[in-house]
């Protein structure tokens, strides 16, 4: 039998150097109000809202891996792509390709501030 689910992905974990700063850089760059949490683990984190008081993941106190050498986070952009693109680079993290087209919108890829790969989805 094969497994396929509703949604593949149930969960993302983002690591972060100063969780203080990746909130105001993310809640930026995406035009959210990203929800911190400090009594569900070892460490406080901040969640990803999604519609319906859900959640679709987190950024956590961590060691993000290599410069760009993770694997790569897409996020859902609020508005135009270039608009969330010059957010990005306008916040401190670095916009590394042009936009690209595919049946589903458009994207670019960056780098967080803490080196995380981060793709910008525009639908």
């Amino acid at each position: 039998m094969t497994f396929i689910p509703d949604h593949f992905t149930v969960w993302m974990e983002i690591p972060v150097t100063d969780l203080d700063k990746a909130v105001t850089f993310y809640n930026e760059v995406f035009q959210t109000e990203l929800v911190r949490v400090a009594d569900m683990g070892p460490n406080e984190f901040a969640m990803f809202p999604v519609k319906d008081g859900g959640r679709a993941g987190h950024l956590y106190p961590g060691k993000p891996p290599a410069r760009g050498s993770g694997a790569t986070i897409h996020l859902a952009c609020p508005d135009s792509l270039e608009e969330t693109m010059e957010r990005f680079a306008t916040a401190g993290g670095e916009v590394i390709s042009d936009p690209v087209a595919i049946p589903a919108g458009r994207f670019a890829y960056g780098i967080d501030p803490d080196g995380n790969s981060i793709g910008m989805l525009a639908q």
